[in-house]
């Protein structure tokens, strides 16, 4: 679209730079207005695949100037020159709006499609409420789990999520995680957080999924936020739940590409493609995390990086 539109403006400038010559303005201008009348019909049949309907609700169906501050259009333009300027305005305009329009309906299926993710595969267990002292100390890097399990060693066929088992967890079970204890300082999203991380690495998947979750929707914009998608598809992946957990590495990754656990998004989701036996896009996401990530490729996740890179044959 941005080709065409500098095509366009290359086409109206050349124009205005020869209208000195002996050529006649008319001429010109006969063959330049059939350009810029067929450039506005297939605007308009662009709008009408974005937009549906067709009427005045959704957009102006023709292009006819530029509308003064009072909201009425202004009369014809007096040149050829001036007219071909304001109508190029006019449908620049209206390629920035089809654009932004597009944008914003993908990023409502994402959120959709992760919502409903994560709404059908919610473990049916409840995460048990908190008891004991405060343990000491908060964790603040989720790079170098000690917890039981690890993404390397995730089923390559994911178990469905109504495998819980259905009578719920025991009284064992019960007993454990409540020994969990759930911290309690001034930063109550933190809190939520650092308390999912406990359950994850004592290896209480279910109930680490169901309090990211939480923690993630309900704080989607603190700064913790990356750590929880990330390490929510990893309780999903160390759970051996590889096409729960992929969803979620995805969207910690498109959500910010410079945010402190995206790289790690992009190399788990490659692990999770592994998991699912999907070479191909475990090539591409390992590919993109080569290209956007050299010097991690090379550092903190370079070991990582290259045993998934072992598993497969990108060639």
């Amino acid at each position: 679209m941005s080709n065409r539109l500098s095509r366009i403006v290359i086409s109206g400038l050349a124009i205005f730079a020869v209208a000195g010559t002996a050529m006649p303005l008319s001429a010109q201008s006969s063959g330049d207005e059939a350009r810029l009348r067929k450039l506005e019909s297939e605007v308009r049949a662009l709008q009408r695949t974005v937009f549906p309907g067709g009427d005045g609700r959704y957009f102006e169906p023709q292009i006819t100037g530029t509308p003064s501050a009072g909201g009425v259009n202004t009369s014809p333009s007096t040149t050829a020159v001036t007219d071909i300027l304001i109508r190029l305005d006019a449908m620049e305009a209206q390629i920035a709006a089809l654009t932004s329009q597009t944008e914003e309906n993908s990023n409502a299926i994402l959120q959709l499609t992760n919502r409903l993710v994560a709404l059908e595969t919610t473990p049916g267990a409840g995460v048990a409420g908190a008891g004991g002292a405060v343990s000491a100390g908060t964790p603040t890097d989720i790079s170098s789990p000690t917890g039981t399990g690890t993404a390397t060693t995730a089923s390559s066929t994911p178990v469905p999520a109504t495998s819980t088992v259905a009578t719920g967890p025991t009284a064992e079970r019960l007993a454990a995680v409540q020994q969990i204890a759930k911290p309690q300082t001034d930063d109550a999203a933190d809190d939520e957080y650092s308390y999912g991380y406990r359950l994850w690495n004592a290896g209480f998947y279910p109930e680490a999924q169901q309090q990211l979750t939480m923690f993630v929707e309900k704080y989607p914009t603190h700064w913790r936020a990356t750590y929880g998608r990330n390490l929510l598809g990893r309780a999903y992946l160390d759970d051996g739940k590889a096409q729960e957990a992929a969803p979620w590495f995805l969207k910690n990754y498109s959500t910010g590409k410079t945010d402190a656990r995206a790289p790690d998004s992009l190399l788990y989701l490659g692990e999770a493609m592994i998991a699912l036996n999907d070479t191909s896009r475990a090539c591409i996401a390992l590919a993109e995390f080569g290209d956007e990530y050299p010097a991690l490729a090379s550092g903190r996740l370079g070991d990582q990086y290259q045993r998934n890179l072992d598993k497969v044959d990108c060639n």
